[in-house]
C-alpha cells in the first residue's frame, strides 16, 4: 500500500485501502501537454460537426479511451496515465473543449454574423466566453447540492466513469462494456440513436418515462392526432410552465433547512443514503455528498452567479456598442434581463441534463428570445442577448457529467472529503484549460467556416427569428395555454423527477425511433431488475455506458464523413 507521501497510485480508485494519497494535478507537465492536445482535438471535432451537420459529439469517452491507451504504452513516463484520476482529467478537458467550442462559442459568434453584423462577432465571442466561464463556475460550486445532487442520474457521466473503470479492471466488466460500445457504434451507421436506450438504463425512471412520452408525441403526433405537436410553439409553452414551476421548486430547496446530519436520496434508485459517516450496509462508510455543498453555500453561489452574469452583460454591452444606442434605463433593464435569462437558462438546462442526458438549450434560449421580442428589445441588443444566453447551459450540463464521473471514481477513496474536493478542483482546472483552447481554436477558424457558409443551424434560427419576429400573432397565446399542463405535470412530479421539463424536452426533439428505444429500454430495465434484484443496476450501468460510448464514437467519426 502506498504511503501518504506518494504522489499517485496505480491501484483502482475504488480500493478502500488506498490511503491519504494526493489527487493528480492538471498542471503536471506531461499531463498538461496531453490535456492541451486532447482539447485541440475536441474543439476541432466540435466546431466541425456543429457547423457541417448541426450535431454535437460527447467526446468525454473518446478522451478517456485515448488516455487509457496511452497508459498501456510500455514507457515509464506514460505509465502514470494508468491512473483513473488522470484519465478523468483527460476526459474532462476534451469534453469541455468540445462543448465550449461548438455549443457556446461558435454558435454564439454566428448569430451576429448571420444577422449581418460581422463587426459584432468579436464582441460576441468575448461576451460568450465570459458567460461560459461563469456558467462553469456556478456548476462547479453547486454540484453536490440538493438542487444538483451528485447522486442524481447524470447519465453521460456514469458512462464515462464506467468506461474508465472497465478499462482499469478489465475482465467481465470490460467485455460487457465493449459489447455495448460495439452495438452503439453499429447503431450510428443505421441512424439508430442507441444512446437513447443507454440513457434509459442509467437515468431516473419517471423522468425518462415522460421524456419517452414527449418523444413519442412529437414523432407520432401527426399520425395519431393529425397535428405536429412540435410545431406552433406547443413544446415551448410546456417548457415555460414546467420551467416556472422548476424555478419555484429550486427556490423551495434553497429556502429549506436540512436537519444536521441528514442523509441524501439516490436519484436513480429512490433510496435514502445514510448521513455522513454512516455505514451503508456493506461495511463501507459512505459520506453524504451534502457535506460538501449545503443550502447556504448554494444560495451564495447562485447570488454570486447572478452578480457575475450581470457584470458579464455589462462588458458585452460596452464592447458591443450598446451604450450609445440605448437609453440608460433601457440598458439597465437589458443587463438585468440578460443576467436573469443566463442564470435561469443554465438551471433549467442543467436539471434536464441531470435526469436524461439531453439538454434543451435551443428551446430555452428561444423562449427568452421570444420574451425579448414581446418586451420590445431592439434587434441588435436582442441578437447579443440571445448569443450571451445560448453560451450558458451546455457547459453547465457537460461539467455536471464530468464531475459525476469523477465523483464515481473518487467516492470510495479514504479519506474521502479532502480527496473529493481536490479532485473536483483539478477537474475544474482541466475544464478551464479546455475552454481556453476552445477560444483559441474558434478565434482562429470562425472566419474560414463562416465565409464558407458553414453556420450552426440553431444560430441561423436565432438570427432569422430576431430579424423577422414571431411571424405568428397567436404564438404567445399558444405558449401561455400549453404552459398550464407543463406546470401541472412538473408540480406533480416534484423536484427529483423533473417530469414537466422532461416532457417538454421530448416534445422538442424529433429523432426517429428514439421514443421506442427509450420506452423499450425502460421496460427491459424494470423486468430485468425484478429478475436480478440489486445486481441488475450495476450490470445495466455497463450496458448503458457502452451504448452511449459507442454512439459518441460514431458521432465523432462523422467528422470524416462530413469532409
Amino acid at each position: 500500500m502506498p504511503s501518504s507521501a506518494t504522489p499517485d497510485t496505480d491501484a483502482p480508485a475504488a480500493s478502500p485501502d488506498n490511503g491519504p494519497v494526493s489527487h493528480p494535478r492538471a498542471g503536471e507537465p506531461f499531463l498538461l501537454v496531453l490535456l492541451v492536445v486532447l482539447s485541440v482535438v475536441g474543439a476541432v471535432i466540435g466546431i466541425d460537426l456543429v457547423a457541417k451537420l448541426g450535431i454535437s459529439a460527447n467526446t468525454a469517452v473518446v478522451g478517456a479511451l485515448i488516455a487509457m491507451l496511452i497508459g498501456r504504452i510500455p514507457l515509464g513516463m506514460l505509465r502514470r496515465m494508468r491512473s483513473v484520476h488522470r484519465q478523468n482529467l483527460a476526459q474532462s478537458a476534451i469534453s469541455a473543449a468540445t462543448f465550449a467550442a461548438a455549443n457556446a462559442l461558435l454558435t454564439s459568434a454566428a448569430i451576429p454574423y448571420v444577422f449581418g453584423r460581422e463587426d459584432l462577432v468579436w464582441p460576441m465571442l468575448a461576451g460568450s466566453f465570459l458567460g461560459l466561464l461563469i456558467d462553469a463556475w456556478v456548476l462547479y460550486r453547486s454540484f453536490g447540492s440538493r438542487l444538483l445532487p451528485a447522486e442524481a442520474a447524470w447519465p453521460p457521466g456514469v458512462a464515462a466513469a464506467e468506461t474508465i473503470k472497465a478499462g482499469d479492471k478489465g475482465g467481465k466488466r470490460a467485455a460487457v462494456l465493449a459489447g455495448g460500445t460495439v452495438a452503439g457504434l453499429v447503431g450510428t451507421f443505421f441512424s439508430l440513436p442507441l444512446s437513447a436506450a443507454g440513457v434509459a438504463f442509467l437515468g431516473n425512471i419517471w423522468a425518462l418515462l415522460m421524456f419517452g412520452v414527449g418523444l413519442g408525441l412529437r414523432e407520432f403526433g401527426p399520425d395519431l392526432f393529425g397535428t405536429d405537436l412540435g410545431a406552433g410553439y406547443v413544446p415551448h409553452g410546456v417548457m415555460i410552465g414546467a420551467g416556472i414551476v422548476a424555478l419555484g421548486q429550486a427556490v423551495t430547496v434553497l429556502a429549506r433547512r436540512r436537519p444536521h446530519g441528514g442523509g441524501t436520496r439516490d436519484e436513480r434508485t429512490g433510496r435514502e443514503n445514510g448521513p455522513a459517516g454512516e455505514e451503508d450496509g456493506d461495511g463501507a462508510t459512505r459520506p453524504a455528498q451534502g457535506a460538501l455543498v449545503d443550502e447556504a453555500a448554494l444560495r451564495r453561489t447562485l447570488l454570486r452567479g447572478y452578480a457575475l452574469f450581470t457584470a458579464g452583460a455589462v462588458v458585452l454591452a460596452l464592447v458591443g456598442g450598446l451604450l450609445g444606442g440605448m437609453s440608460v434605463p433601457a440598458l439597465v433593464g437589458w443587463v438585468l434581463f440578460a443576467a436573469l435569462a443566463a442564470l435561469v437558462h443554465e438551471l433549467i438546462v442543467g436539471l434536464a441534463a441531470m435526469q436524461s442526458g439531453w439538454f434543451p438549450s435551443f428551446a430555452v434560449t428561444l423562449i427568452f428570445l421570444i420574451l425579448g421580442l414581446v418586451i420590445g428589445i431592439p434587434s441588435v441588443p436582442l441578437a447579443l442577448l440571445v448569443g450571451y444566453v445560448s453560451a450558458t447551459g451546455p457547459a453547465f450540463a457537460d461539467m455536471g457529467y464530468d464531475l459525476k464521473a469523477g465523483w464515481l471514481l473518487r467516492r470510495d477513496h479514504r479519506p474521502w472529503d479532502a480527496f473529493e474536493r481536490a479532485g473536483r478542483r483539478e477537474q475544474f482546472r482541466a475544464a478551464l484549460l479546455g475552454f481556453a483552447v476552445a477560444l483559441v481554436v474558434v478565434a482562429v477558424l470562425w472566419q474560414s467556416y463562416f465565409h464558407q457558409k458553414l453556420i450552426p443551424p440553431v444560430a441561423q434560427v436565432y438570427a432569422d427569428t430576431v430579424r423577422h419576429g414571431l411571424g405568428d400573432p397567436g404564438a404567445l397565446r399558444t405558449m401561455l395555454l400549453w404552459a398550464l399542463p407543463g406546470a401541472l405535470i412538473q408540480l406533480l412530479g416534484g423536484t427529483r423527477r423533473q417530469m414537466g421539463v422532461m416532457l417538454a424536452t421530448g416534445l422538442l426533439i424529433l429523432t426517429p425511433h428514439a421514443c421506442l428505444l427509450v420506452l423499450a429500454a425502460l421496460a427491459v430495465r424494470v423486468v430485468y431488475r425484478r429478475v436480478r434484484g440489486e445486481r441488475a443496476d450495476a450490470e445495466l450501468n455497463l450496458v448503458g455506458a457502452g451504448l452511449i460510448a459507442g454512439s459518441s464514437l460514431g458521432d465523432s467519426a462523422q467528422i470524416v464523413k462530413a469532409e
